[in-house]
């Protein structure tokens, strides 16, 4: 499974931008200091897929949903994580929605001026 406990831990690249986006400007935080903070999402991480993989395999399911996800927060005394969590994936649906239907209309454009290319180069 993983070699090493460290190979759990989140990108340093992935905490720093998190660390930055959240601090005000100028504001350092020490290696020291943004290794424990990547240590602890780890293990938050690591806690919530173990209990939502709990939740899912009393229901008879073989992956875990979103609505694992939340039930695992509300069991495990998070319930503050939901509704921005909420938020910020109903956001998500909503970019990866746009993003297909822009690719479906990019696609059937390009199919169109091909068969115009067609018809125009059989005539």
């Amino acid at each position: 499974m993983v070699e090493r406990i460290e190979d759990l831990n989140l990108p340093n690249a992935v905490i720093a931008r998190l660390i930055k986006e959240a601090l005000p400007d100028g504001t350092n935080v020490s290696k020291e200091a943004r290794a424990a903070i990547a240590r602890a999402a780890s293990i938050f991480v690591i806690f919530l897929t173990s209990t939502s993989t709990n939740l899912a395999h009393k229901q008879n399911h073989k992956s875990i949903t979103t609505a694992n996800i939340l039930d695992a927060l509300k069991k495990l005394e998070f319930e503050s994580f939901i509704d921005p969590l909420t938020q910020d994936l109903e956001g998500y649906r909503k970019l990866v929605k746009e993003k297909k239907e822009k690719t479906k209309k990019e696609t059937s454009a390009k199919a169109d001026d091909a068969t115009a290319t067609v018809t125009k180069d059989a005539n």
